[in-house]
């Protein structure tokens, strides 16, 4: 179980700082940072000079980010953690997930666009790791430009077995309320030229549902961003979308067989890789991180469904005056047309 810092040494006190530093620094070390998560190792950094220094050694945050997430174990990746500035402190302060990304206004070309993206992820039953897998993206074509934005990690023929029970099958929907509680991700995309990495992926899932062809449960996590609010405009939102598709037969295996992240505008559309590089680029910069109950995903979520929902009912609406005011129109022409032709 991870510790917590004592609020003691958490405020820095003199006393308290008075008692640290008569502790030899190998027991601090061995005994009470290798027990620490990574907030509460970064918070205890800031307690005093002294626990900074032993709180910023390399081992410790490397052995948190290995443990928090495994795929980060990978040798591309480690290799590419490496060039951080702060090594895997760094890595983890990029990593950890962003509750809140409000974005400023968003240029296309004041971004110098990435050639290649990295994604480590990791899905969870119950906190234990059930699927790993590091992918390479390849983003400089023209193809990958100009085509919607898609990463998968499963071919179309591939798919996971897992220990879990597949349930899916049944009318009752508890299973899939198990899943949404109990199954969680991480997607962690990593900038290797800029050397910047960001989690794409809400805490829990934002919602969990049945393919309406094959059945399959799909389970779907996270981030809705968007840019900041301005007096007078209203507020573009882009759905960083990241489905997990769990299949299987009746009581036995629960299998992996699609995990994949795609990004959608308010209006439906899947955005192309060009935009959606510019998003990522834009969140691994100035996206802000708010503390919260772990709730948040799904609550951007249903924001950016009503939103959505709200946005087709406006576009409908138009949509029909238009066409009533385009029948108007063709009525009055047809019946001047033959008032013309009668009278003439």
């Amino acid at each position: 179980m991870k510790a917590t810092p004592s609020t003691a040494v958490a405020q820095g006190g003199n006393a308290s700082n008075d008692k640290i530093s008569t502790i030899h620094p190998d027991i601090i070390q061995s005994h009470i940072l290798t027990r620490l998560d990574g907030p509460s190792l970064a918070s205890l950094a800031c307690a005093s000079s002294q626990l900074h220094v032993l709180s910023t050694q390399e081992n410790l945050w490397q052995n948190i980010c290995s443990s928090t997430w495994p795929s980060v174990n990978h040798a591309r990746v480690l290799e590419i953690i490496s060039t951080f500035p702060s090594g895997h402190r760094s890595f983890f302060s990029d990593s950890f997930p962003f509750l809140d990304p409000q974005l400023s206004r968003l240029d296309v070309n004041s971004f110098t666009l990435p050639t290649e993206l990295i994604s480590a992820v990791d899905i969870y039953y119950q906190d234990k790791i059930i699927y790993s897998k590091v992918e390479e993206t390849k983003t400089s074509s023209s193809w990958f430009l100009c085509s919607p934005f898609r990463v998968d990690l499963l071919d179309l023929k591939d798919s996971v077995p897992t220990s879990i029970k597949y349930f899916g099958g049944s009318k009752d929907d508890t299973w899939l309320k198990h899943l949404e509680e109990n199954l969680s991700l991480s997607w962690i995309i990593i900038d290797p030229t800029r050397k910047k990495a960001v989690n794409m992926s809400s805490r829990r899932a934002v919602s969990v549902q049945r393919h309406w062809l094959t059945g399959d449960v799909q389970v779907r996590f996270g981030m809705v961003m968007g840019e900041e609010e301005r007096r007078g405009s209203s507020r573009e939102l882009v759905d960083c979308r990241v489905v997990v598709t769990c299949g299987g037969k009746e009581g036995g295996e629960t299998h992996v067989r699609e995990v994949s992240m795609v990004m959608e505008d308010m209006e439906g559309k899947g955005l192309n890789g060009k935009d959606s590089l510019v998003i990522l680029e834009g969140v691994m910069e100035s996206g802000r991180r708010k503390k919260g109950n772990g709730n948040e995903g799904k609550e951007k979520h249903v924001e950016f469904e009503e939103r959505k929902r709200q946005r087709k009912e406006r576009i409908q609406r138009k949509e029909r005056i238009f066409d009533l005011v385009c029948i108007t129109v063709g009525v009055a022409c047809f019946v001047t047309f033959w008032s013309a032709m009668l009278f003439r």
